[in-house]
């Protein structure tokens, strides 16, 4: 067994690090399709504040540091903990919404309709995560994920989106 010196030598050095993000569905976001707070898909008039005009939500992607903290307690988006840098816009990116959410078997699901490209940015200091959530309800988080650090200099950053199917979608609910 480790004691805590040589777990604490061995971060002195650089040998270890603890992660502080960690993919999860938000919990927040699971009580809060409950309570209709959501819409990703085609609108219905009794979901909605406007039951004459109702619109589908609106949703962004945020990077965020390795030193961040975002996990499932993340109930809405804060820019504490994420990157900065040239060509990076505070809040992220918008997502691109175009795919109705589905049921495939048991599951329900969804994926954004288009990969998360962040362009011509400089992000020199690392970064491990990111957020999904939407900004169409007070910032409401839906969903942290995450892949190994990154930087990037002058350059694009993409994360394809997976298949969009009851094994692969970036929301699952089984």
């Amino acid at each position: 067994m480790k004691s805590l010196f040589s777990v604490l030598d061995r971060l002195a050095a650089g040998r270890d690090r603890f992660y502080a993000n960690t993919q999860a569905m938000c919990s927040s976001f699971k009580g809060e399709l409950l309570n209709g707070h959501h819409q990703f898909g085609t609108p219905t008039l009794v979901s909605r504040t406007s039951l004459t005009a109702p619109t589908k939500d609106s949703f962004k992607a945020a990077l965020f540091l390795v030193s961040a903290t975002v996990n499932a307690s993340t109930a809405t988006y804060s820019s504490t903990g994420e990157v900065t840098g040239a060509g990076y816009t505070g809040g992220g990116i918008a997502v691109t919404n175009a795919t109705v959410p589905s049921v495939s078997g048991t599951a329900a699901i969804w994926t954004p309709s288009a990969s998360l490209v962040y362009s011509s940015v400089t992000l020199s200091v690392a970064f491990d995560a990111v957020l999904i959530y939407n900004s169409t309800q007070g910032d409401k988080a839906v969903s942290v994920h995450t892949f190994g650090s990154q930087t990037v200099t002058a350059g694009t950053f993409t994360l394809t989106m997976p298949t969009n199917d009851a094994s692969n979608a970036l929301i699952r609910l089984a």
